[in-house]
């Protein structure tokens, strides 16, 4: 009966290592490139943690970007606003952030910047259409001590990115 078990367990163990084996190899292609519409949404974005209704904010982003291994992916983000973006894969998210400036209006008339960073992902990686629309967030972070107040100003957004070509 033990030398049945120990059959057993070996073979079980060997299935599990060729379906792990074979899973690892099988990565899937996780380079973005086309033309998507970005939509940040102002109807549930937060100043400070706190929900305050924002504009919604469409732009048009041409992706380009290539992979040497699943986890090394880097590319660039055209925006249609006039700005460009380094964009890198990190943990099963891509991130691209550039920088405004003027963002952050005091009281005073002065100004200051903010570091706008787009984060999003894919719902599912094993789905053959993960790369047509991805949702994440749009979050702008002011530096601390802008306008006299020695707080960030920061905003957040639901964003989604939808391929249209």
């Amino acid at each position: 009966m033990a030398h049945r078990a120990l059959i057993l367990a070996s073979c079980l163990f060997a299935g599990a290592a060729t379906h792990l084996g074979g899973a690892a190899q099988a990565s899937p292609d996780v380079a973005l490139n086309g033309t998507f519409t970005a939509r940040s949404d102002g109807l549930w974005a937060t100043t400070n943690e706190i929900m305050v209704y924002q504009p919604d904010v469409v732009a048009t982003w041409t992706v380009t970007s290539s992979c040497t291994t699943f986890q090394d992916c880097t590319g660039t983000v055209i925006s249609d606003q006039g700005w460009t973006a380094e964009l890198v894969y990190q943990s099963q998210r891509w991130k691209a952030a550039h920088v405004i400036e003027g963002w952050q209006r005091c009281p005073d008339g002065s100004t200051a910047p903010g570091e706008q960073t787009f984060t999003f992902w894919a719902a599912r990686l094993d789905a053959p259409d993960r790369h047509d629309r991805l949702s994440g967030w749009d979050q702008t972070i002011g530096p601390s001590g802008a306008c006299g107040v020695n707080r960030s100003l920061n905003v957040r957004m639901p964003f989604t990115l939808t391929r249209i070509g």
